[in-house]
């Protein structure tokens, strides 16, 4: 990647988000943009006007870098994932940027989270909110999800022997070619996919990159079963641990990934 500018995609995932989908790909910097070769849109099939909202918007500006897709049937956060990565796979992107339609996290953080591609530094850079934690609660996070989150990465980190300042931030940039390395296919289609992807990551020794973002809770809605989404968690780390010392590489594999339709 030092040697040419890598392609990138900037996959936004999207469930029910016609509030704020737009306001997402406008904040979303010049400097980036003039960058990217795409960013494409991906509605888990929600209930609102997510799609046409965000096909209304490119077709309004003649965006011809946006790209709008949906899903026919809901694949769940994990499922959703699956989509995209495949989708930036197959179109040859180099860096996938995951940022979620709801705006939770910030677009104007893409400059920095995207600078250890350009410099050959990262299989995967990893947007955390907790690397300067107190920061996370002035950014409005509710207290009983910071002291989930403090307590879930402690135990985390025991089991894995990783020293990640959380692990449940859902702001996370790629290499397409770290991804074709793991069977991300084969995983939940739930909410801890996101576990489960560093986990194979680190299984691998492949190079994973924090760097800091702001931490925001608006009116987006929350979809995420705590208690179930801690247990899950917890056991796929202890996967991994019983997998390390038995000197196992794997994941059970869970679902069959859909093909992407075509955009309008």
């Amino acid at each position: 990647m030092t040697e040419k500018k890598p392609k990138i995609g900037i996959f936004i995932i999207s469930y029910n988000a016609v509030r704020h989908l737009i306001d997402t790909i406008s904040r979303i910097p010049d400097e980036v943009y003039e960058r990217v070769d795409e960013i494409f849109v991906i509605d888990d099939c929600s209930s609102d006007n997510t799609y046409y909202a965000a096909l209304g918007y490119k077709h309004k500006h003649n965006i011809e870098k946006l790209t709008v897709h949906r899903n026919e049937k809901n694949q769940g956060y994990g499922g959703n994932q699956k989509v995209g990565y495949s989708y930036a796979i197959d179109r040859g992107h180099d860096v996938v940027a995951l940022i979620h339609g709801d705006g939770q996290y910030a677009p104007e953080c893409l400059p920095d989270l995207l600078e250890p591609f350009y410099n050959d530094e990262a299989d995967m850079v990893f947007g955390s909110r907790m690397s300067q934690s107190t920061d996370a609660l002035k950014g409005g996070m509710p207290l009983y999800k910071y002291t989930g989150n403090r307590v879930l990465t402690f135990l985390q980190n025991r089991l894995t022997g990783l020293r990640l300042s959380e692990y449940h931030s859902g702001y996370r940039l790629y290499s397409t070619a770290a991804l074709k390395q793991i069977p991300f296919e084969s995983f939940t289609n739930t909410w801890h996919f996101d576990t489960q992807i560093i986990l194979a990551m680190a299984e691998r020794d492949m190079r994973i990159v924090e760097r800091p973002i702001p931490t925001y809770y608006g009116d987006e809605i929350c979809h995420v079963n705590g208690i179930p989404y801690a247990l899950n968690c917890l056991y796929t780390t202890y996967l991994f641990n019983r997998n390390r010392a038995k000197n196992i590489v794997t994941y059970p594999g869970e679902h069959d990934i859909p093909k992407i339709p075509q955009p309008d």
